[in-house]
């Protein structure tokens, strides 16, 4: 693993860790529709590794292999099979990189736009509904109260 700052997270009920060494390479805000459905969202937001920088522990570790309909290519993505958190995945089309998702990350303000490349990618799909826009009503906390 590289030297520099660590970063620690995991799944939702704990069975599976990780730890990233140093920044990411980029943060992807991917807006297509696969990853709508992977993540129930309108996007899916992973900070970007080389894979030698990341560690996994954890033994309800999954993976299901999706294949592209634009490409083809085949995309490996690792879940907790208790809990069913999303714990990142690797790309045929960039050999020895990993994913990591932004919000498993036990402190993930670390992630600034400010400190790491942030990238939009297939905005084509993006859903104008996930805007916060004037139009938006925005509560800090929930607001029944």
């Amino acid at each position: 693993m590289s030297d520099g700052e660590m970063h620690t997270g995991g799944c939702v009920c704990g069975a599976v860790r990780f730890r990233a060494i140093g920044k990411p390479k980029r943060v992807t805000v991917c807006h297509c529709t696969w990853c709508q459905r992977r993540t129930g969202s309108a996007f899916g937001v992973e900070a970007v590794f080389d894979e030698a920088d990341i560690e996994i522990a954890g033994d309800t570790v999954g993976r299901y292999r999706h294949r592209s309909d634009e490409s083809g290519r085949w995309l490996d993505i690792e879940f907790c099979t208790r809990c069913g958190s999303n714990l990142g995945f690797t790309l045929e089309a960039v050999p020895g990189i990993r994913t990591l998702p932004a919000g498993a990350f036990d402190e993930a303000g670390w992630l600034t736009a400010r400190a790491q490349e942030f990238r939009h990618v297939f905005a084509r799909s993006r859903r104008d509904w996930a805007d916060l826009g004037a139009a938006a009503e925005v509560h800090e906390r929930h607001f029944r109260g």
